[in-house]
């Protein structure tokens, strides 16, 4: 199973070990030695990587417009329920054969009723489900069995553009199969596949079916979990996009101590670091993350950042992008301390910030209703009139502008229950009410918006 993505282009060189000369074939592979197979390495980790098929239904809700009910009689529903069963398949990666813990991707096994694991040897086993967290794409499985091999994690902020890769997964149901190539980008996001995105990039050949398979370096180490590609068809055109494993192990140890993903926030707001803002501020590179909002009090008030700095590192590992930014920073959990490398006056510095949780904080309102999209929340402060969740920004022509949302509108109730923070107004949306009507303050008005 494997999202899939417009083309955007027609170009691909494949950079594929198979389609090196015997000659040059031999690759550095430690101190002294090369490694002229990949047949060591694969021999070691296949049996690390399953194969995953699920079976389950999906409810789909249509409603019925006003007109056509008077065909149906006066007793017809104004919505009609369908439920379609459905099966798919997909990979998944053993992470800890002691406890049985498998990783994939949640658009694998969302909706799934059954989940059955199938082993290299063809043994099969059906697994439950620990976590999940969709914004990210990541699942954790727990197996039960014996004698299971597990795949040690790399460090994916070490990796470089060019060095190899080697991926295995399950494409198009055929069985564990295993493909190479190199890393050919770092720092990919705007695919619009996930609401975190900070993907590598691998021209190692990748179909429908590798979801939640592994990538691999030449130690046999995993750099990340394979999650979708850009093709016509779900074919391979040697653009393939992965998770990378520091992002997958934050979230898998998250989801093991809490059962479930409690989302970091530094509270900024900002954008992409062009040529034009970069030379604006004396900075001499592209590279980093640009503030041009610091949301009162979130972790990086409490911090002392300030808009017009640009975030150059976090944890001593440069900052390519504030997607990049964006997608670390919420994947490494709340309460934890990191060190943000800043450029700054023309100079840099180094300050400590503790995250807040995302329920205390700015969070992404299309995780709570879809009719939000595009609207950006966060808990109001001392400075404004009324208690309640504040509409920091609104994205021109998204799905909450259309709703009626405006910046600085602070939403003080939902179907008449009272909304004081974001935990509020997530648990009454978390309860699927039919209608959410929302109770703005607008200024010195009070309005309600309904959402559909």
């Amino acid at each position: 199973m494997k999202r899939r993505l417009p083309l955007v282009s027609t170009l691909a060189l494949s950079l594929g070990l198979a389609l090196l000369p015997a000659a040059q074939a031999a690759l550095p592979f430690g101190a002294g030695s090369t490694l002229t197979s990949l047949a060591p390495v694969v021999e070691k980790v296949s049996p690390a990587v399953v194969n995953i098929s699920v079976s389950g239904s999906k409810v789909s809700r249509q409603v019925l417009p006003e007109p056509f009910r008077f065909f149906f009689g006066p007793n017809a529903p104004g919505e009609q329920v369908q439920e379609r069963p459905f099966q798919a398949l997909g990979s998944g990666v053993i992470i800890d054969a002691a406890k049985g813990h498998v990783i994939t991707n949640n658009h694998v096994i969302e909706d799934a009723d059954k989940i059955l694991i199938t082993l290299i040897d063809g043994q099969e086993y059906e697994a439950e489900l620990i976590g999940a967290d969709k914004q990210s794409d990541i699942a954790l499985l727990k197996v039960d069995a014996k004698d299971l091999v597990e795949i040690e994690f790399a460090d994916s902020d070490r990796l470089k553009v060019g060095d190899f890769a080697i991926a295995i997964g399950n494409p198009f149901g055929l069985g564990q199969t295993v493909t190479s190539g190199i890393i050919s980008a770092l720092g990919r996001s705007g695919l619009n596949v996930e609401n975190l995105e900070n993907f590598i990039q691998t021209d190692a050949a990748i179909n429908s079916g590798n979801s939640g398979g592994a990538l691999l370096d030449l130690e046999g180490k995993l750099v990340g979990i394979n999650t979708a590609i850009l093709g016509p068809g779900g074919g391979n055109i040697g653009i393939g996009f992965a998770i990378p494993a520091n992002m997958v192990k934050n979230l898998a140890d998250q989801i093991l101590e809490y059962g479930e993903v409690r989302r970091g926030v530094l509270g900024v707001m900002g954008g992409e670091l062009t040529s034009e803002l970069a030379r604006t501020f004396g900075y001499r590179s592209q590279h980093g993350a640009f503030v041009s909002q610091v949301m009162e009090n979130s972790a990086a008030a409490k911090a002392g950042l300030q808009a017009g700095d640009i975030i150059i590192s976090l944890d001593g590992k440069p900052i390519r992008s504030f997607s990049e930014l964006r997608a670390k920073v919420a994947t490494m959990g709340a309460d934890k301390t990191v060190t943000l490398g800043l450029f700054r006056d023309g100079k840099e510095q180094r300050v400590d910030v503790t995250l807040t949780r995302a329920d205390e904080a700015n969070i992404q309102a299309n995780t709570l209703h879809e009719s939000l999209e595009g609207a950006a929340l966060a808990n109001t402060g001392s400075g404004d009139p009324v208690q309640g969740v504040k509409i920091t920004e609104v994205t021109a022509r998204s799905p909450a502008a259309v709703s009626g949302l405006e910046k600085d509108d602070i939403i003080i109730g939902i179907n008449r229950q009272r909304v004081r923070n974001l935990n509020d107004l997530r648990q009454i949306i978390q309860g699927k009410p039919e209608v959410i009507a929302l109770n703005i303050q607008r200024g010195n008005s009070s309005i309600y918006l309904v959402l559909r």
